[in-house]
């Protein structure tokens, strides 16, 4: 199947590092992160999840649980931390799916339904497409969907930046322009009309074209 923006997570029990789960009940009223990675003891992904674990303080305040996957065992995860916080500096507090049987791979698309086996003898070249970043919200909707190359490092300040634009605009009748930050100017939707807009926004805004209004971040 192909997860999309729009469409429910796919929900599942899966083991992690903190126990069993289910992800829709462990979700809860929170929003989520699930990131995925083909190989336990790779180089770019303990830099990825050591990161995470510096940032994870700023994603609590958001009320986003991180959780991890790779078609790896728990038992490897449990010791794939040590060599984490030793290089990274950073102890991994969030838990870690253990996705041996390639289950949670496959229910979201990153490997093809009919790939048979399990993680044993498997390497992270033909592990390859297990390295998406998913933003599940509260109503369990798909929010973002982004994959990543082997080679290239995921961007996780980029991630934060896009939930405090999930966060906004799912509050306020607003979208956030290329390379908006928290705290900078918005534009109002245009499906918005502009007698909604005057109630809206009461002290105005700044129209360079009818259908690129700019206000304020609301607060």
């Amino acid at each position: 199947m192909t997860v999309q923006i729009g469409s429910t997570a796919p929900d599942f029990e899966a083991e992690t590092t903190e126990g069993t789960i289910k992800f829709h009940e462990w979700l809860g009223d929170s929003w989520g992160i699930l990131f995925s990675h083909p190989k336990d003891f790779t180089p770019v992904c303990t830099t990825e999840l050591g990161y995470m674990a510096k940032l994870k303080p700023e994603f609590d305040k958001r009320n986003v649980k991180i959780i991890g996957l790779s078609v790896d065992p728990v038992e490897d995860h449990n010791a794939w931390v040590g060599d984490i916080e030793e290089t990274q500096g950073a102890k991994v507090t969030y838990p870690m799916i253990g996705d041996k049987d390639m289950t949670v791979a496959k229910l979201y698309g990153m490997l093809p339904a009919d790939e048979e086996g399990t993680a044993a003898g498997r390497t992270a070249a033909n592990n390859a497409t297990v390295r998406n970043v998913y933003i599940v919200g509260p109503d369990k909707q798909v929010k973002l969907v982004i994959s990543y190359p082997m080679s290239t490092g995921r961007n996780f300040d980029e991630i934060l930046r896009v939930i405090d634009s999930l966060q906004l605009t799912a509050e306020h009748k607003v979208a956030t322009p290329v390379n908006w930050k928290d705290g900078e100017d918005v534009i109002i939707l245009p499906a918005v009309s502009d007698e909604d807009a005057k109630q809206a926004f009461p002290n105005g805004w700044d129209a360079p074209k009818p259908y690129l209004r700019i206000v304020p971040q609301p607060k």
